[in-house]
């Protein structure tokens, strides 16, 4: 048996807003849109280079997130983008758009160069370029510990 992700699902309350940001900034690829006339249900399946796709989901009654700070199941979707540079000119165009990033661009503890930013629907979408799957020397020593900030 071979296990992989396939594809993970985000609510949102606005799906072309949602498809918009995947797309014009992650450079996602869209499906058509699937709509269920009975339940109300639309969906986009979006595809990145390499990895799981990302389903965006909207239907009527879905409650809203949590107003403030971060609650139980999936925290945040990764997206690598090959370079320190690359992750800091992305940081710097989409919080130019308007984009809110909760996290500058650092190395951490574990491995990775990255930011973090909120999709429109308040998501958090982190911007990488490294971890340690991805090489044996990351820039920093495991016996010092983690600076890594949730």
């Amino acid at each position: 048996m071979t296990t992989r992700i396939e594809h993970v699902a985000v609510w949102t309350d606005d799906l072309e807003r949602s498809r918009r940001f995947y797309v014009e900034h992650l450079e996602g690829r869209a499906s058509d849109l699937y709509r269920n006339e009975a339940t109300e249900f639309t969906s986009y399946f979006l595809e990145f280079d390499g990895g799981p796709r990302l389903e965006l989901m909207q239907m009527p009654g879905i409650a809203p997130r949590p107003d403030e700070g971060q609650a139980l199941g999936f925290v945040h979707v990764a997206f690598s983008l090959g370079s320190e540079a690359a992750v800091d000119a992305l940081t710097e165009k989409l919080r130019g758009a308007g984009y809110d990033v909760v996290g500058e661009p650092r190395w951490t503890g574990d491995g990775y160069y990255e930011s973090v930013v909120l999709d429109p629907d308040g998501n958090r979408v982190e911007l990488t370029a490294c971890g340690l799957a991805f090489g044996p020397n990351p820039p920093f020593s495991s016996t010092t510990g983690s600076d890594r900030k949730v």
